[in-house]
């Protein structure tokens, strides 16, 4: 029914409507709590060869409700080094060569009562083509009721799609865990990756993930962003942004797969918060 190129055009041009939308919705929601809102600043960035693609990164820093954000989307294509292509499905067959598209999002709050909050959708091209992704949150105060407003909002998107809510939560709680520390970085959400059995299917459950993250993220912030904390509250969250930081550098294979295939360095670090502490 779709071509090859189809799909990628496709895809390329929902991924970069889906950051234009990501980014405009958090930015209504700074200048809401700002007199002089802190701005999004856009950078586009390509690879050493202008060929092979590359990127925009709209990054917020300094608000008064997001203290750090980046809304990245990139596509990018080439070929892996032989030491990692054992560690992308289908590489080795493709002589390593790849394709891919994608929009990731991490939200660092400045009020520690609203968790840091991450998303991203992808889909990659080797001598296979599969869509992965997720959406999952980090509070530093537990919160029984936000968490089943927020699982509840990701099973939704799942049935409605006939996906298994049950099996991504599942290898979200068993992805973002830390075990250098024996505990897992958040409250998990739902984490996907090689879906390929039904393309136009998996497209649009791909494409409600990305709406129901907007969503999620507006009745998260808006339902805490008047609550009041307190210097040791801060410092609780910055305790939690070090074990988000760990993650990153140490277990996640997006940050691997970025650097493996000459992605911008600032857009993939854009993940870390601006502060942190460890203990």
């Amino acid at each position: 029914m779709y071509s090859l190129n189809d799909k990628k055009r496709i895809i390329d041009e929902w991924f970069n409507y889906l950051q234009i939308q990501i980014s405009s919705e958090f930015q209504k929601i700074e200048n809401n709590f700002s007199k002089k809102p802190a701005k999004f600043k856009t950078t586009e960035w390509k690879k050493e060869n202008i060929n092979q693609g590359g990127g925009i990164s709209m990054l917020l820093s300094d608000g008064v409700v997001f203290e750090k954000v980046g809304v990245n989307k990139s596509c990018v294509n080439g070929k892996f080094g032989k030491n990692f292509q054992d560690k992308i499905l289908g590489a080795k067959e493709s002589n390593g060569k790849y394709w891919a598209s994608g929009v990731s999002v991490v939200a660092h709050m400045r009020n520690p009562k609203i968790p840091a909050l991450h998303f991203n959708t992808r889909f990659i091209v080797t001598s296979k083509e599969w869509f992965g992704g997720g959406i999952d949150a980090t509070p530093s105060f537990k919160d029984l009721g936000e968490s089943k407003i927020f699982h509840k909002k990701l099973k939704n998107v799942c049935t409605a799609n006939k996906k298994s809510y049950k099996k991504f939560k599942n290898w979200c709680d068993n992805y973002f865990y830390l075990p250098n520390r024996n505990e897992p970085r958040g409250i998990g959400g739902i984490f996907f990756d090689y879906e390929m059995d039904n393309w136009l299917k998996n497209f649009k459950f791909v494409r409600d993930v990305g709406l129901t993250f907007i969503d999620l993220s507006k009745i998260i912030i808006n339902r805490k962003i008047k609550k009041t904390w307190s210097k040791k509250d801060k410092i609780t969250q910055l305790y939690k942004r070090g074990r988000y930081v760990e993650f990153n550098l140490l277990y996640d294979r997006g940050t691997k797969f970025g650097l493996n295939s000459g992605g911008n360095v600032q857009s993939i670090l854009m993940s870390l918060p601006p502060t942190a502490k460890w203990k």
